[in-house]
């Protein structure tokens, strides 16, 4: 259904696909536009019965809104179209529930089912009395709604232990991880962007990758030594898609929990996709919801290959890389990604020259060790000067811990020509 608003206008196309990964088959679509929804039945009545007529001329056996539907609208439906009806925040429940294989995974989305069908267990018992209260009014329906919330509230209980335990778990690897100061590097992007795809070729990882919604559930990592860099942590993560269900985002904040706390996230975006501002644009409203829309981000453009588009990358008004546009499926790109990635954990290499005084002989030692050492000249003091590229990073440190033994010169300044000047 359309509205004119254009907040709750959906994507057709985005909604068939759900529907075929969730396995079903569709046989009719029948779309309707309306100011607002309508109290009891969502549609209106005309539309009510045309839809009720199709679903007796295809023997349809679910109907699927792509919407949200409030418990009373579910009932009513059900009611007039004598078949299950399913809105979409149970469409996506129920591909979730069949995509998930980790036991996080499992737990997390039998959390969000559970949550969910808190609100709907009125539905089961309509053959039996359904009295809040009072003298004489309370039936045996009550009594065994009475009994399923609190067996649901248990198992709530239960999953979100066992959810906490794995997520201390999660932490203890995390602290390992930034003690030992290793960077983590986290995909994020509209579903079927190519994250996974852009994951294994980054890792040589077998990660599950297909031409679907919600191909990937549960979260990889994977440990990759960068050029320059050293090693890092990429973790690849379920992707985003528009009107998320909250539920389902609470429940999975655990493992978005690898997104909130990453030095960088990748934001996968499809660049054959028409709609992709829209999608840029719901990605981010999901970073906002888990508290990370503050992480640095580098946008990688990808499907290069299907676009036409040649491999590129553009710099922001500070210089530093922020686009990238590659393909995953052909590695095409790659070197520009790597490129990038090196210069926001390291810096944009400076090539200069170093005064170091003849007590700074450590220094001196060290940057030869790095590799950092281009060429040495020796003044008439007995001073080194090293012709060096260096990372901006790594200056300033050397600078903060030995500023009284050494100074650095850029190469294209007047002082590197009257440093060399003084050389011997």
């Amino acid at each position: 259904m359309n509205f004119p608003s254009g907040s709750d206008q959906e994507d057709l196309q985005e909604f068939t696909e759900l529907v075929c990964s969730a396995g079903a088959v569709p046989v009719s679509t029948v779309t309707a536009t309306r100011s607002v929804p309508e109290p009891r039945l969502f549609v209106g009545q005309g539309k009510a019965e045309e839809i009720l007529a199709a679903v007796r001329e295809h023997e349809a056996d679910i109907v699927i809104f792509n919407h949200a539907l409030s418990p009373s609208q579910e009932r009513n439906l059900e009611r007039l179209l004598s078949c299950r009806v399913l809105a979409r925040t149970g469409l996506i429940l129920d591909i979730f529930a069949q995509r998930a294989r980790s036991f996080e995974g499992k737990l997390q989305v039998e959390l969000a089912q559970l949550r969910h069908l808190s609100t709907r267990l009125i539905r089961g018992w309509t053959h039996l009395e359904r009295q809040k209260g009072g003298i004489g009014l309370r039936g045996p329906g009550e009594t065994q709604l009475e009994s399923d919330r609190r067996m649901i509230n248990a198992r709530i209980k239960v999953i979100n232990r066992r959810l906490e335990k794995v997520e201390r778990q999660r932490d203890q690897g995390r602290r390992a991880r930034q003690r030992a100061e290793v960077p983590t590097v986290s995909l994020v992007g509209y579903t079927n962007a190519g994250k996974s795809t852009l994951f294994n070729i980054m890792t040589g990882a077998h990660a599950y990758a297909a031409d679907q919604l919600f191909a990937t559930l549960d979260p990889t990592l994977r440990r990759i030594e960068l050029p320059g860099v050293g090693p890092l942590v990429l973790a690849d993560t379920v992707g985003f898609i528009r009107h998320l269900p909250h539920d389902l985002v609470a429940a999975f904040r655990a493992t978005l929990e690898e997104t909130r706390k990453a030095d960088l996230l990748l934001h996968v975006i499809d660049v054959q996709d028409t709609d992709r501002r829209a999608r840029i644009d719901q990605v981010n409203a999901v970073l906002g919801e888990i508290d990370a829309e503050t992480i640095p981000q580098l946008c990688v453009y990808n499907k290069i290959d299907l676009s036409g588009d040649e491999p590129r990358f553009e710099r922001n008004a500070d210089g530093r890389i922020d686009r990238v546009w590659l393909s995953a499926r052909t590695g095409e790109g790659l070197d520009l990604l790597s490129q990038a990635l090196s210069e926001h954990f390291q810096g944009i290499q400076l090539h200069g020259w170093l005064h170091v005084q003849p007590a700074a002989g450590r220094v001196r030692s060290d940057l030869y060790s790095l590799g950092s050492v281009l060429s040495e000249q020796v003044d008439e003091q007995g001073s080194w000067w090293l012709e060096v590229t260096l990372t901006r990073r790594d200056i300033d440190k050397l600078l903060d811990n030995h500023a009284d033994v050494c100074e650095f010169r850029l190469a294209d300044t007047d002082d590197f020509l009257a440093g060399t000047a003084q050389a011997s």
